[in-house]
């Protein structure tokens, strides 16, 4: 799922490095959550492995450009339901993963998903999504579109530690989507991030998935 929030440009902008512009779309800056699961992730050189290569996550992102001009994905935190997961993201690429306990069900043949997470360590972060899906196939978002703009994203930028930024690629067919037509959505990250509260998404799809590659970060010059 892809729930997404229009916020003023300036309320998000005041969240980012100076180094990083928040990108708006018809005058609004957008704010995401995005749970989904993770399926036979696993390096190029290996297969995937039972009980490591399975797992939920989910992250609140918005989109910004770096003053080199590279346009990305910006997260402000990514949920995962794997402590090993969470390890390698926080070591290696340097990401904002969090332990959480994270569950999904699906009924009538995948059209009615139920999606809850809560975090181990702080239980103030939670949230329960409902989201019945209609029975109509799939398809890209057209160019231009704002769906285009909230989902087609192939870069993702984070900060390290001591200052500098590093940037990866991630390589996938354009995502295949439905708007839902019923959502049920209480969450409590984006008044957590925002200090108040946005009510409900003002925009919602849901897609099937894609098969993703994601290169080694590099440090953005």
């Amino acid at each position: 799922m892809f729930l997404h929030w229009r916020i003023a440009p300036e309320v998000l902008q005041a969240q980012l490095p100076e180094e990083v512009t928040v990108e708006t779309f018809d005058g609004s800056a957008w704010l995401g959550l995005v749970p989904f699961s993770m399926e036979q992730v696993r390096p190029w050189w290996s297969p995937a492995v039972p009980g490591i290569s399975w797992f939920l996550e989910t992250n609140v992102r918005t989109y910004v450009r770096h003053k080199s001009g590279l346009r990305a994905v910006w997260f402000f935190s990514l949920d995962a339901n794997s402590r090993l997961a969470v390890w390698i993201a926080r070591t290696f690429w340097k990401l904002n993963y969090v332990d959480c306990r994270l569950t999904l069900d699906a009924e009538d043949e995948a059209r009615f998903l139920h999606y809850s997470g809560r975090r181990i360590r702080s239980h103030e972060h939670e949230y329960d999504i409902e989201v019945q899906l209609p029975n109509v196939e799939p398809l890209p978002a057209d160019e231009e579109t704002l769906e285009s703009f909230l989902l087609e994203r192939y870069s993702l930028l984070t900060q390290a530690p001591d200052g500098h930024f590093l940037t990866g690629d991630v390589m996938h067919d354009p995502y295949r989507i439905v708007a839902v037509d019923e959502l049920a959505c209480y969450e409590t990250y984006t008044s957590s991030l925002l200090g108040s509260n946005v009510g409900s998404p003002d925009h919602s799809v849901y897609s099937p998935g894609v098969d993703v590659r994601v290169s080694a970060l590099e440090r953005l010059k």
